[in-house]
């Protein structure tokens, strides 16, 4: 990251900058909570008047530093999934998966396709790049709209996990098509007729990174927990536990030739599973309203508890690590567009990708489902783009993929985060109040 004015800022300058930052939101929090607006809008605006659009701070050479960009962009990926598992909180076995696997996987492949179609054809592209495009577009995104997260428990909303389950879902699905797309740009190996595209970047990466993250998550969550309970030992320090799940998870995936993103997802579905023992004096778990400070030693070795405590530490860790890093991303967003290129028929691909491939990618996939009208409107509406396609983008880029072509691909994708970050954070508390006005009873209860 490169800068104005580079002699006069010093380490000191930084660190004022950034506290001042941080603190300003800390202290505006609750009011901008009550305006119609999200956080995402806010760092969006921020790093543009940090960037050259504005006080001209900070700039970012997008393809000289596509390296560190493609980092930081996975390293908010993996923070982000991982809250996600966490949150859901269902087995990926339960039938309630059924429509965020029909969103994350079919729906995604038409998506792809739509937008490929609409490349060739509508921007120009060739074949690979349009195929790239559609794959860096098609991931979806609900961390980036506060209004529509899921919350954490057994029965969540159908809407919102939906929603939820298809954007931890599809960062990862999202993957084998980036590589399509670099294939048959020639920057990435595809195989004799694609089986090594089919075998391994397709089917194995999918099915071995969701594989892995299970058997990692649930392992170490169940060694947390019986030494907690039995030997009163590795109580404390939640926050390695989530860093370095995290880490395995990745990690191991990775050197599996799996998909790292679905097996951190799966990790923190898998550890969030672990369950306490049989309470047979009916204190079942811990109440949501106790604070964990009191007695916590009790609560972390308690036969009946140890589980739900371990649980809830780290679900708060990791959701402050999930806002520091939408911080860090979306400032970073807004800090680059002022460097963007404008694309010719950028003007009508945006909308056509939120008002028509969207919303027939999610008709088309959910045709025949129990679904009422304003519950298909809504998934349709918000496919939400952000943290998952800048970091496929810069990997893009940081493969290869450079020149015009890159200039294109950074302005349409950061064009289309910058709009989905407003469009859907205006739209997402008016739509959700409107939704939730029309419940049942039942659907309440």
């Amino acid at each position: 990251m490169a800068h104005k004015g580079c002699s006069l800022m010093t380490v000191a300058h930084w660190s004022l900058l950034i506290g001042i930052f941080l603190i300003a939101i800390l202290l505006t929090g609750t009011l901008l909570a009550r305006l119609p607006m999200s956080a995402a809008m806010v760092y969006l605006g921020a790093g543009y008047l940090l960037g050259p659009g504005g006080f001209g701070i900070i700039e970012i050479d997008m393809q000289g530093q596509a390296r560190f960009l493609t980092l930081m962009s996975e390293v908010a990926v993996l923070i982000s999934l991982f809250a996600i598992g966490l949150k859901l909180g269902i087995p990926i076995l339960d039938r309630r998966w059924r429509i965020p696997l029909r969103l994350a996987f079919p729906a995604m492949v038409i998506t792809v396709g739509l937008i490929a179609v609409v490349g060739v054809y509508g921007l120009g592209m060739s074949l690979g790049a349009a195929v790239l495009l559609g794959a860096i577009l098609a991931p979806t995104d609900p961390v980036l709209a506060s209004g529509i997260q899921v919350e954490h428990g057994a029965s969540p909303e159908r809407v919102r996990f939906s929603l939820a389950g298809e954007g931890a879902l599809n960062d990862g699905s999202a993957f084998p098509f980036v590589l399509l797309g670099l294939g048959l740009l020639g920057v990435h190996p595809l195989g004799a007729w694609g089986w090594h595209w089919w075998a391994i970047d397709l089917l194995w990466a999918t099915g071995g990174g969701l594989l892995i993250g299970a058997i990692v998550g649930g392992l170490i969550g169940r060694l947390v927990v019986y030494l907690r309970r039995r030997h009163k030992n590795a109580i404390g320090l939640d926050e390695f536990l989530s860093l370095g799940l995290i880490a395995i998870a990745y990690g191991l995936a990775q050197l599996c030739l799996a998909s790292g993103f679905l097996a951190v997802f799966a990790a923190g579905l898998a550890i969030c599973r672990v369950r306490d023992l049989p309470d047979n004096g009916g204190g079942g778990a811990i109440p949501q309203s106790e604070p964990l400070s009191r007695h916590r030693g009790d609560w972390a070795t308690h036969p009946q508890h140890a589980s739900s405590a371990m649980n809830r530490e780290v679900r708060g860790f990791n959701e402050q690590l999930e806002k520091l890093a939408e911080l860090a991303i979306v400032l970073i967003v807004g800090i680059m567009l002022p460097d963007i290129t404008f694309v010719n028929g950028v003007w009508w691909f945006i909308p056509a990708l939120f008002l028509l491939v969207r919303p027939v990618s999610i008709y088309l996939c959910l045709l025949g489902q129990s679904f009422k009208r304003e519950q298909m409107v809504i998934i349709g509406w918000f496919g939400i783009r952000g943290i998952g396609s800048i970091f496929y983008l810069f990997f893009a880029v940081d493969r290869g993929i450079a020149g015009p072509l890159a200039q294109d691909l950074i302005s349409l994708t950061l064009l289309t985060v910058a709009t989905s970050i407003l469009v859907h954070g205006v739209t997402a508390r008016p739509i959700m109040t409107w939704y939730a006005s029309r419940k049942s009873p039942a659907d309440r209860a």
